[in-house]
């Protein structure tokens, strides 16, 4: 038999492997994005030393809703469905048909919430939604009734505060109470 030389097995050459894998890591980390979510949006009252003063609210332009630790809506005193509350409040707010027991005027509309402990999360977010939502449609029709322009991003923000001069989202959130107390 002859003899063979030896080959030396076939290598890779890894040398650049993990300069490559490292850009790799870098290019997905630079390039993905991240959702974040924003929570509610809701500009808070100044601290203040000074007790807050007494102001006298006409009941007729509050809008009181209550959510108890069963999940169940309170409006105005009634029974009510979170379908129907953006509708409910729309109406509160506009008034169209001057009725004496909602609000006298849009700027006089005051909306106030107030939740159980107990009550979900998830409910009171669709209820915040439903009350959030009836004041963009109002600045919506609003919007397209003075200037025939969707209320969105691009409008003016001009044009956007005198709308909201008219309708301004007033909301007051009353601090929850004890878990099943609202429900008594």
């Amino acid at each position: 038999m002859a003899n063979k030389k030896s080959r030396p097995a076939a290598e890779i050459n890894a040398s650049s492997m993990a300069d490559i894998a490292f850009l790799l890591l870098v290019f997905f980390l630079v390039t993905t994005t991240i959702d974040v979510e924003r929570g509610i949006t809701v500009r808070l009252p100044e601290w203040s030393e000074e007790p807050p003063e007494n102001i006298q609210i006409n009941q007729r332009n509050v809008f009181s809703v209550l959510v108890n630790a069963q999940n169940q809506l309170l409006v105005r005193g009634e029974p009510a469905k979170v379908e129907e509350l953006r509708e409910r409040a729309k109406e509160f707010i506009m008034n169209p048909s001057k009725k004496a027991d909602l609000a006298e005027f849009p700027n006089a509309a005051i909306i106030s919430l107030k939740n159980d402990r107990g009550t979900k999360y998830g409910v009171y977010i669709e209820v915040y939604n439903e009350l959030k939502a009836a004041y963009n449609e109002l600045w919506e029709e609003e919007s397209m009734t003075q200037f025939g322009e969707h209320y969105s991003d691009d409008l003016p923000k001009a044009k956007k505060d005198k709308i909201k001069a008219k309708i301004p989202f007033v909301l007051s959130e009353a601090e929850a109470t004890s878990y099943g107390e609202e429900s008594k």
